[in-house]
C-alpha cells in the first residue's frame, strides 16, 4: 500500500531542513505555559527564526493530502472539511465526502457544520469584547448582574465570576445537568436547579467542564447590553471577520444553501443521515454556532493574530492564557500520552504543552458531528477540521500533520497506514459523545 511508504517520504523531504528548529521531546512536566509564556510565543512568530521551514510545511501538507484520500478511499468519515494556515495565509483547503449520503450532495467549503464545542470561543471572544467597552469586567458578578443565579453554596454563588464561567472553574461536576438537557429538559428550568448540585470544590479551585452553566454567559450579556447574546456576536465577528455562513440555531443550520446532515454508522463502511438533533442549540454560548470551512479559516487566521481590527492582540493573549490545570487531558488518547505534558483550560480553549510548544486546541462533539481547530502561535501554524459523522480519524490527523511539521517522529496516529477495520467502530451514546471532545 502506498501510504506505508509515507514516513519515508516526509524524512526524505524534511531532512534537509531538520536544522533549523529544534524539537524538545515530550517529557513529564509540571510546568504549564503562563499567561507571558503565551505573549512571548506570539513576539517570536515575528521573528524570522521562528518561522518552520517552507519544505517541511510542503511535505507535511502533501502527506496531509495523502492521508485524506486514504480516509475518503476507505469511507472512514460521511464528509469532512479540513483547512490549513500558514501565517494568515490558506495553505490548503480540502473537502471529502457527503454532506448527505442519501441525496450525494458533495462537501464544499461553504458547507455548514454544527460547531459544537467550537462554539465556546465564540463566547469568549464576545466576552472579552463588551468588557473592552467597559460594559462589565472579567471579576463581574454573576449574581449581581443574574438574580435568578445560586450554587448550593450561598457563599460559593456570591463568589462566581465572569472568569470562572468562562474558564470551567465554578466547581460544579463535569458536564452538570447535560443528561438532562439531552433529555429535553429546558435550558431555563436547569440553570434554575444549580443549587441541587453539591460542589466539588470551591469556586475557582479545580476544573469541571460545563455546558449548561457556561451558557449562562448569555444571561448575563443580555443583563449588561439588553442585547441578545447571538446577535453581539453576529455584528462584532461574524459580520467583520467575514463568516458570511456562519449562524446560530438548528432553524438557520437547515435554511443554509449547503449544509452537512449528521450521520450514523449503516453496516460495513456505510452512511444513514439522520435529523440533527435540537438539544445543544439551547445553549447557545456553549454549542450554538453553525459556520462552513470558509468561515474556520477566516476565524483561525484571526485567532493566531491576523485580525487585530476585530480581535486585538491584547485580547487574545488573555483568551489563550491557560486557567485551571487539566491533568486528565494529556492521558485520553495515545497521541497526547505521547506529545503533551501540561494542559490547562483558558476562556473558551484549551492550552497544552505539545513537544515543548504551546499549541492552543478545542474540540467539539455533538451527535453526528465532530469538530477540532489548534495552532501554536509561535509559529502562527494552525489547522481546523469538521466531520458528519462519528470517529475520531479527523483529530487524529492532526497530530501526525503537527508532527511533521514540527520534526518529531512519524506516528500513524489515524491508522491510516495500516489496513482498515472490517467493520466501522459503533457509535457511541449521545451523551458520551458530547463528553469526548470538550
Amino acid at each position: 500500500m502506498q501510504f506505508r511508504k509515507l514516513p519515508l517520504l516526509i524524512a526524505s523531504l524534511l531532512g534537509a531542513a531538520a536544522s533549523w528548529l529544534p524539537v524538545t521531546a515530550a517529557k513529564a512536566s509540571t510546568d504549564t505555559p503562563s499567561a507571558t509564556d503565551i505573549r512571548q510565543a506570539r513576539h517570536d512568530a515575528a521573528d524570522v527564526n521562528a518561522a518552520l521551514p517552507p519544505e517541511r510545511i510542503k511535505a507535511a501538507l502533501e502527506a496531509y493530502s495523502h492521508w485524506l484520500d486514504v480516509v475518503a478511499q476507505r469511507n472512514e468519515v460521511a464528509g469532512l472539511a479540513t483547512a490549513v494556515v500558514v501565517d494568515n495565509k490558506v495553505d490548503l483547503e480540502r473537502t471529502i465526502g457527503y454532506a448527505d449520503v442519501a441525496t450525494q450532495e458533495p462537501v464544499t467549503p461553504t458547507t455548514v457544520f454544527r460547531l459544537a464545542s467550537l462554539s465556546k470561543a465564540f463566547a469568549t471572544a464576545i466576552t472579552g469584547l463588551l468588557i473592552e467597552d467597559g460594559r462589565f469586567t472579567w471579576d463581574t458578578k454573576l449574581a449581581d448582574a443574574v438574580p435568578f443565579f445560586q450554587l448550593k453554596d450561598a457563599q460559593a454563588s456570591s463568589q462566581v465570576t465572569v472568569r470562572d464561567i468562562l474558564g470551567q472553574r465554578l466547581g460544579l461536576p463535569h458536564n452538570t445537568y447535560d443528561q438532562m438537557l439531552e433529555d429535553n429538559v429546558p435550558y431555563e428550568e436547569l440553570v434554575r436547579k444549580l443549587d441541587e448540585v453539591t460542589l466539588t470544590c470551591s469556586v475557582g479551585q479545580c476544573y469541571g467542564y460545563q455546558n449548561v452553566a457556561f451558557s449562562l454567559i448569555g444571561d448575563l450579556i443580555y443583563a449588561e447590553t439588553g442585547d441578545f447574546f447571538y446577535h453581539q456576536v453576529d455584528k462584532r465577528l461574524f459580520f467583520p471577520l467575514g463568516m458570511t455562513t456562519a449562524s446560530y440555531g438548528r432553524e438557520a443550520l437547515e435554511g443554509s444553501k449547503s449544509w452537512a446532515r449528521p450521520h450514523r454508522p449503516r453496516g460495513a463502511h456505510n452512511w444513514e443521515s439522520f435529523d440533527p438533533k435540537e438539544a445543544y442549540y439551547r445553549v447557545a454560548p456553549a454549542a450554538g454556532v453553525n459556520a462552513s470551512l470558509r468561515d474556520m479559516e477566516q476565524w483561525l487566521i484571526a485567532q493566531m493574530g491576523g485580525r487585530p481590527d476585530v480581535l486585538p492582540q491584547a485580547l487574545l493573549d488573555e483568551l489563550h492564557a491557560p486557567g485551571v490545570p487539566t491533568p486528565t487531558e494529556m492521558h485520553n488518547t495515545p497521541w497526547r500520552r505521547a506529545r503533551v505534558t501540561t494542559a490547562s483550560y483558558a476562556l473558551g480553549w484549551r492550552v497544552f504543552t505539545y513537544a515543548g510548544e504551546t499549541m492552543v486546541f478545542h474540540g467539539g462533539a455533538v451527535e453526528g458531528y465532530r469538530t477540532m481547530i489548534a495552532f501554536f502561535p509561535k509559529y502562527r501554524v494552525g489547522m481546523v477540521s469538521m466531520w458528519n459523522s462519528t470517529g475520531s480519524v479527523g483529530t487524529d490527523l492532526m497530530p501526525m500533520v503537527f508532527d511533521a511539521m514540527l520534526g518529531l517522529p512519524h506516528v500513524d496516529w489515524a491508522g491510516v497506514e495500516s489496513d482498515p477495520p472490517a467493520t466501522p467502530v459503533a457509535p457511541m451514546k449521545a451523551r458520551h459523545k458530547s463528553r469526548r471532545h470538550r
